[in-house]
């Protein structure tokens, strides 16, 4: 059914002077409670959404893998490049026994990382799958045009359209969802990363990691067990249950955990999906020995310790591991850490006591044990 609104002759004025992709359909949600006010021109949104769990297929593991991305570009010309996205909806877990109704690209959260190459003219088919709730589309930012293709992508559940674009400035871009109400869309978990990579490449490194943050607006508080469903009050007050990398709680710790080997040279996209919260990412214990702030590869800062990332915004740091051991990332707004935003980086190789060396509260118990005995 159409989403009605609540001040109609306003959001109307402000709908007339919209782009065409600002409209969409709601075909399976109703409304559990009365709809959101809503003064931009995007649709308005319920308050809460009626969903049926049994309605959407299951997904054993949201979350994207940090290391499922491809590889860097070899080429050095230009040539037409062609990507196929399908937006999904399905179920999925935020933590163990807390369900949510996860909108997506590819069936994870984030989407899958694009890589093209600078002056590349790029085929992208955008396909909603038929069971879709919502109609969905893409909006790319490093993609020159009206709406960043959303304006050409606006797929109804079972449609496919196509963009055509030229890959024109180098860089880390987000994309994400623009139909309907964006901000509910990317809430939801539709958004990845494109990196376009410069004509002459980027410097050599040992491992390339992709991770995005984001944020879940549950209507049960943080913990609560159970299904979830979408919380629009929430989002628009900006209070997230939960802040999460790679779409749940716990993606980046054990086996998903970041991997690399004492002396190797890392680099890790970073991604804030948002929608409301600017990231401060760091690596406890360790310093990025190259920032590409906000993504920019004409903007280069060395040997930073926390870097800001805007919501809707990138960037990509680089730094050489010097230690074995385990290494936290964060977003440094640290209150965030018990709403999910955290992983593991696992170092493993020999030990430099030049560089670090102390007794552990385990060194110490050991050693006490050994004089007892």
């Amino acid at each position: 059914m159409k989403i009605k609104k609540i001040i109609p002759s306003t959001i109307a004025i402000l709908l007339f002077a919209a782009p065409a992709f600002a409209g969409e359909s709601n075909q399976r949600h109703s409304a559990g409670h009365v709809e959101q006010t809503n003064f931009g021109p995007g649709d308005s949104y319920l308050h809460r959404m009626s969903v049926d769990p049994s309605d959407y297929r299951k997904v054993k593991d949201i979350s994207k893998s940090v290391t499922d991305l491809p590889k860097p570009i070899q080429r050095k010309n230009s040539k037409k490049v062609v990507i196929t996205l399908e937006a999904t909806e399905v179920m999925a877990s935020i933590a163990h026994g807390i369900n949510y109704h996860y909108w997506t690209f590819n069936d994870t959260v984030p989407g899958p990382f694009l890589r093209v190459l600078q002056g590349d003219t790029v085929e992208l088919s955008l396909f909603n799958a038929e069971d879709s709730s919502h109609s969905h589309s893409i909006d790319l930012h490093a993609v020159t045009g009206p709406g960043g293709g959303a304006a050409v992508t606006h797929v109804e559940p079972g449609e496919s359209k196509e963009l055509i674009f030229k890959a024109t400035t180098p860089g880390l871009f987000v994309y994400h969802c623009a139909a309907g109400n964006a901000a509910t869309h990317i809430a939801n978990g539709m958004y990845g990363l494109i990196l376009v990579e410069p004509t002459k490449g980027l410097s050599k490194v040992d491992h390339e990691f992709y991770v995005m943050q984001g944020e879940l607006y549950t209507h049960g508080s943080i913990g609560k067990k159970g299904f979830q469903a979408f919380d629009a009050r929430k989002m628009i007050d900006e209070r997230p249950e939960y802040v999460v990398f790679n779409g749940r709680t716990g993606a980046l710790v054990e086996q998903g955990q970041l991997k690399a080997k004492v002396g190797d040279k890392v680099r890790v996209f970073f991604g804030n999906a948002g929608v409301s919260k600017i990231s401060s990412f760091h690596i406890i214990g360790e310093i990025f020995d190259k920032v590409y702030a906000e993504a920019s590869l004409s903007n280069t800062l060395k040997d930073v310790q926390t870097t800001l990332v805007p919501a809707g915004g990138a960037s990509m740091v680089e730094f050489k591991v010097d230690y074995p051991g385990n290494y936290v990332l964060v977003d440094h707004a640290l209150t965030r850490i018990d709403r999910g935003a955290w992983g593991i980086l696992n170092v493993t190789g020999r030990k430099n006591n030049a560089l670090y060396s102390g007794s552990s509260s385990d060194d110490a118990a050991d050693k006490v044990h050994h004089m007892e005995h």
